[in-house]
């Protein structure tokens, strides 16, 4: 079975997956939110956001700002509870569902984080395509995800490939294969920003 299977049939090892991601979460966290200007957005939507922890990290900093946690039922319930924890329940909503059928509208920034990376160009894809599909026409991506470098030289990120293509047959990218990837979900990619993570900000509009 896929890692996901294995993880919704195991819900110890799902648990232990979310507080993982939880973690590494919290190792990017600041510079992304060092490197991304998010005032300008009323609502951000968190797609696939686990126990949203990106998302309470930018309504402590920007305290106008309004969040949505979008991931499926049994990861739903952690965020609910974590977000009543943290006391970030009156600004932030949770909806369940499944990226591969559908996104929750409603957000003026749509937040994919380490998301893209866990598939295959063809599944990436039908979940950009329903992205773009929840999306106002004035709302916009941000992917959070590792940039392979051009080159030949040693990188994090050509690790972190081996270990997606392992673990999930998902794939880490280059600036322009990011770019080609979302050209065929209707996106421009307009700017990519490194962070002082491995992480880098890539930012679409619609076509």
């Amino acid at each position: 079975m896929s890692v996901w299977d294995h993880y919704l049939k195991n819900s110890e090892a799902g648990k232990l997956f979310n507080c993982a991601m939880t973690s590494l979460t919290a190792f990017v966290l600041e510079g992304i939110i060092c490197s991304y200007d998010f005032s300008a957005f009323n609502t951000v939507v968190d797609v696939g956001g686990g126990q949203g922890s990106l998302v309470t990290s930018i309504l402590e900093v920007y305290p106008t700002v309004k969040g949505i946690v979008f991931d499926i039922p049994t990861v739903i319930e952690e965020a609910k509870s974590c977000l009543q924890a943290q006391g970030f329940a009156d600004r932030c909503t949770v909806v369940s569902g499944n990226f591969f059928e559908s996104v929750t509208a409603g957000g003026d920034a749509y937040l994919l984080k380490h998301i893209i990376h866990d598939w295959d160009d063809e599944k990436a894809i039908v979940i950009l395509k329903n992205c773009h599909q929840a999306m106002s026409q004035h709302s916009t991506l941000l992917l959070f995800e590792t940039i392979i470098p051009t080159g030949n030289a040693s990188s994090f990120s050509k690790f972190f490939d081996l270990n997606m293509l392992v673990m999930t047959g998902g794939r880490e990218r280059t600036e322009e294969e990011y770019q080609v990837l979302l050209q065929k979900a209707g996106f421009q990619l307009t700017q990519v920003i490194p962070t002082a993570s491995p992480i880098s900000v890539i930012e679409a509009l619609k076509i």
